[in-house]
């Protein structure tokens, strides 16, 4: 029908004429109450919103001659956050003349991963980045 003929038919019910498809050939357009469609998709959205959960990453810094007192802590201070559904990154910084021992380094973060082997899966491997070292870990889906 032309378009004059659906306003008029939209107008008689009291709605709105939409257009659907504007490049199609005839256009094709819709009868519809065009607020009470915006309100449902602005609900929906803000439903969407609600049920999103914000990943953040919480940091875990160490050193590579932590003792084992202090890596209990921080082993505790992970499972904390990894209960809770947030990544942890462990970060591990070299002072001085400890810069040439990175495996030393290196085995410390690969330990404190294998400890939280149970809760949580490595999701970057240990990487130097400057004068430290990192490793993310992120919580298995239980």
């Amino acid at each position: 029908m032309s378009t004059r003929e659906a306003q008029q038919r939209a107008d008689d019910m009291g709605q709105d004429l939409v257009l659907v498809q504007a490049n199609a050939q005839p256009p094709v357009a819709k009868i519809m109450d065009w607020g009470k469609a915006k309100f449902e998709a602005q609900k929906r959205q803000k439903e969407q919103r609600k049920n999103q959960k914000i990943v953040q990453v919480k940091e875990v810094r160490m050193s590579p001659v932590i003792d084992s007192g202090d890596f209990e802590t921080r082993k505790k201070a992970a499972i904390k956050f990894l209960e809770k559904g947030n990544k942890v990154k462990l970060n591990l910084r070299f002072r001085g003349r400890m810069i040439t021992h990175q495996d030393i380094g290196r085995e410390v973060l690969e330990r404190m991963a294998n400890e939280l082997d149970d809760i949580a899966k490595v999701e970057q491997r240990a990487k130097m980045d400057g004068r430290q070292m990192f490793l993310v870990l992120a919580p298995k889906k239980g």
